[in-house]
């Protein structure tokens, strides 16, 4: 909630230029904007989209945004005049202004800030922002603080908005369109999280599109852009809240205030209130996060991907930069972009890691990750992990290109386990691959495919080798080593004379063998009975079955039919 209030706040101090009521009816209308980009959104089932907002690059934006509204604040809070611009120039100007720092302002802002900071750490129970709002009021009355240069919030109207729609120009709800796609997609991605970890409490589903739907019905009939906050349904859950009546209570007590209570917060200092603000914000400066992100790094993606091997990382600080430079929908834009391109980056430079077999089990493990693997002799296995597709299949080419040269290779095996997809071009790949290789004197065999892997291979018309695949890396290794033309082929070949002889003498000196080899007259029933099933009354008729078959073999020879034949 309070990310979609900020940005909100942003995208409508832009467009408005300075408060005022022309700021009222501009939030009114972006949150019209805002209901309807979520409406229809829902009627399409777009709630996909939400997925495209991955959790860092929220998290870097909700921190640019938060420093770049801090940076906002500040000038309030030493009374001085401030800058406009991004976060960097915000600061600037404040560094200028510094000499024209009003003393009774600081002391007001920077004491309220302080105050609530310390109740939120050793009361988390108490109302800090409340308290320091009641004091700030009550020491500005007392003492006269606007007499003294204390800029104060001022006269504010009384009563409950009216309803229609808001009084804004076709010119304004052009400007705020663009921004109310941004504040859709960070609203959703949101409130979504919040319903879905409660859902999960009480096991039960969310449908996306219907969220998107409910937040812009919510939008169109409030007059000002609403979300599901966690930190808030946290705190109500806690409270024991299971239904809407909660909400019914806030909503009953807003009213009474906008009815009676607004005179009360007409001498309020701006720097009481712009503490109040900053108190608010400085807890999504959430630093830890950002260097936890920072220490997920291991040494295999370092040395495939280079600086990509922190993508979350780099997407949570693209859009943390983005908002503090470019603003805030441009900012949230660069963060997804900036992820999806080192989605793309890593898909195209997948880890391949050669396989050596285990001691003992014979397994099949990752050279550098098991150094008791052992390499097979003139067969190299190389497992790709990821999905192989026309970004990435010269790489592969190339790494099984490598192996296959190395002096004494007769066959290049990929375990295709890991592999989850493959398109047309990877199959040309692997065509193309296989004909090399060939032309090298080198084999090239697939193991352990998947369906979708086998389907695209098949459909997409690959050389006979390669839809054949292998079951196991291990029957791939001894087709390789052993010269196999047909390793994949599992159909029993027909077996030859003196094996058949063999197999009969055996039969003959095993009754439980000979009992299945033997065939089993058909059982006459009732056609009025119902027939009898079960694996019970098959193992009854098994067993007497092989008592007469040991009685005439204790008797003196095997059974009447294997006598005639």
């Amino acid at each position: 909630m309070a990310a979609t209030a900020a940005l909100s706040a942003a995208i409508v101090g832009e467009a408005a230029g300075g408060p005022g009521a022309h700021s009222a009816a501009l939030t009114a209308a972006l949150a019209v904007t805002v209901g309807i980009a979520a409406l229809l959104a829902g009627l399409l089932r777009l709630g996909f989209l939400a997925n495209l907002i991955s959790e860092p690059v929220l998290k870097g934006f909700i921190v640019g945004l938060a420093l770049t509204i801090i940076a906002g604040q500040l000038p309030k809070l030493f009374g001085v005049e401030g800058g406009s611009g991004n976060f960097f120039e915000k600061i600037w100007a404040l560094i200028g202004d510094l000499g024209g720092t009003s003393g009774f302002t600081v002391l007001a802002g920077v004491g309220s800030l302080a105050l609530i900071l310390v109740l939120k750490r050793a009361a988390p129970g108490v109302p800090g922002s409340l308290i320091a709002v009641s004091l700030g009021i009550a020491v500005a009355a007392v003492f006269d603080l606007e007499d003294h240069g204390v800029d104060v919030v001022g006269s504010i109207e009384t009563g409950l908005p009216s309803f229609g729609f808001p009084d804004v120009s076709v010119d304004d709800l052009g400007g705020l369109a663009a921004g109310s796609v941004g504040v859709t997609l960070v609203a959703f991605a949101e409130g979504l999280g919040a319903a879905e970890n409660y859902a999960a409490r009480d096991h039960y589903e969310v449908d996306a599109n219907r969220e998107l739907i409910g937040l812009g019905a919510a939008g169109l009939s409030s007059g000002m852009v609403v979300n599901s906050s966690l930190s808030k349904t946290a705190v109500n859950w806690s409270a024991g809240a299971r239904t809407q009546l909660s909400g019914i209570l806030v909503a009953a007590l807003t009213v009474i205030t906008l009815l009676f209570l607004t005179g009360l917060f007409e001498p309020l200092p701006e720097a009481v209130l712009a503490g109040v603000v900053i108190a608010a914000v400085v807890e999504l400066v959430d630093s830890h996060s950002l260097v936890s992100l920072y220490r997920v790094f291991t040494r295999r993606p370092g040395q495939a991907y280079g600086v990509a091997a922190r993508p979350d990382f780099m997407a949570a600080v693209a859009a943390m930069l983005g908002v503090m430079v470019f603003d805030t929908l441009p900012g949230l834009f660069i963060g997804i972009g900036v992820s999806l391109l080192l989605l793309l980056y890593r898909s195209s430079r997948p880890v391949i890691s050669e396989l050596g077999q285990l001691p003992g089990n014979g397994r099949f493990a990752a050279l550098d990750r098991h150094s008791e693997s052992r390499r097979i002799p003139g067969v190299i296995v190389l497992r790709v992990e990821a999905g192989i597709y026309f970004a990435n299949a010269e790489r592969i080419r190339s790494e099984a290109r490598g192996a296959a040269a190395r002096e004494g290779v007769t066959a290049v095996v990929i375990d295709a386990e890991t592999v989850p997809f493959v398109d047309v071009s990877a199959v040309r790949m692997l065509d193309n691959l296989a004909e090399e290789l060939e032309d090298l004197g080198v084999r090239l065999l697939l193991a352990r495919d998947v369906g979708q892997v086998r389907d695209v291979l098949r459909t997409a018309e690959a050389r006979t080798e390669l839809r054949r695949v292998c079951p196991t890396v291990r029957a791939a290794v001894d087709a390789a080593r052993t010269g196999m033309t047909r390793p994949f082929d599992t159909t029993p070949a027909e077996p030859s004379a003196a094996v058949r002889g063999e197999t009969e003498a055996a039969c003959l000196m095993d009754a439980d063998c000979l009992l299945w080899q033997l065939p089993r007259p058909r059982p006459s029933r009732c056609p009025s009975r119902p027939r009898r099933r079960g694996p019970r009354l098959r193992h009854r008729r098994h067993l007497r079955h092989r008592d007469r078959s040991r009685s005439r073999l204790h008797r003196g020879g095997p059974p009447r039919d294997l006598r005639a034949s």
